[in-house]
């Protein structure tokens, strides 16, 4: 049992882990325009000061781990990494997110190393299309880390998709259909305003309802419990080997069911992803605090963890009610002000 409790008694028992804010793509939703000014090396957590945090943090009763950058695959030795993990006999789930451009390369050292799966980004199987969402990426190198991954057994595979109205709504059912004959997870995921002001626009936003509605469309979907906690609800289309997810900040978010915590590559804690609130921990790793310091820290960002977000008033305020020439207030407000590839996915 976790020892890490909220003020509004959720267990915390899961930390995302940010090992850098470099991306070897520039995906137009996640990436500002003019992208971003990277930390220096030196201002990045080592690897040893991320280990001591989760040694700390599984002891208070951390049992869930997940990587996430930037692109990790682009951090040097992150085999070490992940095999170090694996030796914290309190972890039980090490799991990793990736664009998948370097996942044919690392797929086999990845598992060897102890990873249990991967959860890939991909918002187009149109190459063109991909090439222009991320701005130069090759679709093909993505899906031949896909079929590496899956041969060196991180399973179950799992595609996250963001659908974005006039870009790549028109996909949806093709990556609901990749679940027919595979056990692959594919998960449609809300757009959030994560990202850049120069790319949020509400009439670019497809609620989970209209994607469900659209999937719905080919076979009906059956609910599928695949566990306690998490963001997506999962269901099976009928006759389907895997399974669809959707994930829905915006209009149906999961906020009372959060168990996590964010640690960013340059040290902070983020106990809300939509909350600007961070605790510090990179100066007291680097001024010999006592794991007591450290385990304080960790606690205090559990008890500044929200009650929710009010991504929500997005919805609730409809497309047609902004002047499409003006930026609304309340769109620019809820943009936050680290892009998604400096806190970590």
């Amino acid at each position: 049992m976790s020892n890490l409790k909220d003020n509004f008694f959720r267990i915390i028992d899961y930390l995302r882990v940010s090992v850098i804010d470099r991306c070897n793509l520039r995906c137009i939703y996640c990436m500002p325009t003019d992208g971003i000014t990277t930390e220096r090396h030196d201002e990045i957590l080592s690897y040893e000061e991320i280990l001591r945090v989760l040694r700390i943090g599984a002891r208070l009763g951390v049992r869930k781990v997940r990587i996430t950058g930037g692109e990790p695959l682009m951090r040097k030795n992150i085999t070490f990494l992940i095999d170090s993990i694996k030796s914290i006999p309190e972890i039980e789930d090490l799991s990793m997110t990736t664009n998948g451009v370097l996942l044919n390369k690392y797929a086999h050292e990845l598992a060897h190393a102890g990873l249990d799966r991967v959860n890939v980004s991909i918002d187009s199987l149109i190459p063109e299309r991909y090439k222009q969402i991320t701005r130069g990426g090759d679709l093909d190198v993505v899906l031949n880390g896909l079929a590496s991954a899956e041969k060196a057994g991180l399973d179950p595979l799992k595609i996250n998709m963001v659908p974005v109205s006039g870009l790549n709504d028109d996909e949806i059912l093709d990556f609901a259909k990749l679940t027919f004959n595979t056990n692959v997870q594919v998960r449609f995921i809300e757009l959030m305003p994560s990202g850049s002001v120069d790319f949020w626009d509400p009439d670019k936003y497809i609620t989970t309802d209209q994607i469900r509605s659209t999937i719905e469309s080919l076979a009906p979907l059956t609910p599928v419990r695949l566990r306690r906690h998490g963001p997506a609800k999962y269901y099976r289309m009928k006759g389907a080997k895997g399974i669809i997810g959707f994930i829905s900040a915006i209009t149906h978010h999961f906020c009372e069911d959060c168990n996590r915590i964010r640690l960013t590559a340059d040290g902070k804690i983020r106990p809300c992803l939509f909350s600007e609130t961070e605790i510090d921990l990179k100066t007291a790793l680097r001024t010999d605090a006592s794991d007591l310091e450290i385990e304080r820290l960790l606690r205090l960002s559990v008890e500044a963890k929200p009650k929710g977000h009010s991504l929500d008033e997005l919805h609730q305020n409809p497309p047609r009610e902004y002047d499409k020439h003006v930026k609304s207030s309340l769109i620019t407000n809820h943009l936050m002000k680290r892009p998604m590839s400096k806190i970590g996915g």
